[in-house]
């Protein structure tokens, strides 16, 4: 979060990559300083899969009923789409205490810098602040990013489905770990690449150490100051540090979708 944020203004602190970022961090606030806002992550992460996964799977199954032929690229990504936009309504604001949480700059220093104690202390006080609206923050440019998940899905579903035509096998079979942690990242990867901007766009607006009155002024801002590099800050340390978990996610899900399933029918 801090390169979404780094913009030049004053009080942020300038780093020159993610190796110097994670120096200057454990040098001024040590290990706690690295695990910044990790609880509203794992809660957030944890809910948004779960959601999405639960709202995909339906609208999938709502959209497939009657149908005997496998759903299209579009319709994957439609049905992501919308999974994404209603996962987004019940989670934004957990990724606005993440993102006040981690940009607590010097708080590991100076302990009366801090401005929330926690997840909860966080959510409490940006409603008593700011209201609903503070709570969400970051959903217009969220909802575009609804286009990240919906990208990935169709990506994953369609390399699964290539996959399998290309062994000559039925378009749904199960495949093995290898390979779902390969369609995985591969899908991953793409979807990162092409809806990256507005992660940053996202995080400026989040960010309680600046104020922007909407969407195209961040764009416009960020634009105008750092050009088409400013809307890519961060990318490598991000791709980095979600494709590993994305890909895990995707096994889990697939393992135990299968296991539970096979134990369905063995039961009926």
């Amino acid at each position: 979060l801090s390169f979404f944020v780094s913009d030049g203004l004053e009080l942020r602190p300038k780093y020159n990559g993610i190796l110097h970022c994670m120096t200057t961090v454990w040098k001024h606030e040590g290990l706690r300083g690295l695990y910044q806002g990790v609880t509203p992550n794992m809660v957030g992460a944890g809910a948004s899969w779960g959601l999405y996964f639960f709202f995909y799977n339906a609208i999938k199954a709502y959209k497939k009923e009657g149908k005997m032929e496998s759903l299209s690229a579009s319709e994957h990504l439609v049905s992501a789409a919308e999974a994404g936009a209603m996962t987004l309504c019940i989670t934004n604001p957990i990724w606005v205490t993440k993102t006040r949480l981690v940009l607590q700059y010097n708080a590991g220093v100076d302990p009366s810098k801090r401005q929330y104690r926690g997840m909860c202390d966080a959510l409490i006080k940006i409603y008593k602040t700011e209201g609903i609206r503070g709570l969400y923050k970051g959903f217009v440019p969220g909802l575009f990013g609804t286009s990240h998940g919906a990208l990935q899905f169709m990506a994953y579903e369609d390399l699964k489905e290539r996959y399998n035509k290309y062994r000559n096998r039925v378009s749904d079979t199960k495949l093995n770990t290898v390979e779902y942690i390969m369609m995985a990242a591969v899908s991953k990867i793409f979807a990162v690449s092409a809806t990256y901007p507005y992660q940053v766009v996202r995080a400026r607006l989040q960010d309680q150490h600046n104020t922007y009155s909407g969407v195209f002024d961040v764009i416009r801002r960020t634009w105008r100051k750092e050009g088409i590099p400013g809307f890519y800050k961060g990318i490598i340390p991000n791709v980095i540090r979600v494709t590993p978990a994305c890909c895990i996610t995707f096994v889990v899900y697939e393992n135990v979708s299968g296991f539970l399933l096979g134990f369905r029918k063995e039961n009926n």
